[in-house]
């Protein structure tokens, strides 16, 4: 005889699906399911084929997508497709954040303007107290240039004084030499 094979399915119970018209916060019960680990089945048999947790995932997926799908064009319906109040609305919001846009960056102009006059102000201000430490500079550098050139000139002019000194006595030393001794004392060179 032969032997029949028995194989366990695991019951199919099908969560059920959220609509798109209904409020998102629904949605938001729904939690992803591990498929190796069934919430319904309570030991993890040979069979891993857990259809309805692979459904409950996939029916999520689907939710999230039109959930997206919604977002994104409710955003595009209000200003072509709504009533005119709606529409006005809409264009209102436009307008103020353009404004908003609008004195957010004149406040930012202003704000780079002031620093721009800020960083000018301390510039020109380094600027002014660099010159006037060249200026002092340059004026201590000449005075010390006419002190050294000064005290150069009276050294200068006493070593002329004290050659011109020294030349006088030595020629005066030499005629009183030669006054006492002539180089011709017999007188016959004349």
């Amino acid at each position: 005889s032969r032997q029949s094979r028995c194989l366990m399915v695991t019951s199919l119970a099908l969560p059920k699906i959220s609509h798109v018209t209904q409020s998102w916060k629904d949605f938001q019960s729904l939690h992803r399911l591990n498929p190796l680990h069934p919430p319904l089945v309570p030991k993890r048999t040979v069979c891993l084929e857990t259809l309805a947790v692979h459904h409950h995932n996939q029916q999520r997926s689907l939710c999230m997508q039109r959930k997206e799908h919604y977002t994104y064009h409710q955003g595009w319906r209000r200003p072509f497709y709504g009533t005119s109040s709606e529409r006005e609305d809409y264009r209102k919001e436009i307008r103020e954040q353009l404004k908003k846009q609008i004195e957010e960056k004149g406040v930012r102009s202003r704000l780079q303007l002031a620093s721009k006059v800020m960083e000018a102000d301390y510039m020109r201000d380094e600027e002014r107290r660099a010159v006037t430490r060249d200026r002092e500079e340059c004026i201590k550098h000449n005075r010390a240039m006419t002190l050294y050139r000064d005290e150069n000139k009276k050294l200068m002019e006493q070593t002329w004084r004290d050659r011109a000194l020294t030349r006088s006595l030595g020629a005066l030393e030499e005629r009183e030499l030669l006054r006492l001794n002539p180089i011709n004392w017999s007188g016959t060179l004349k």
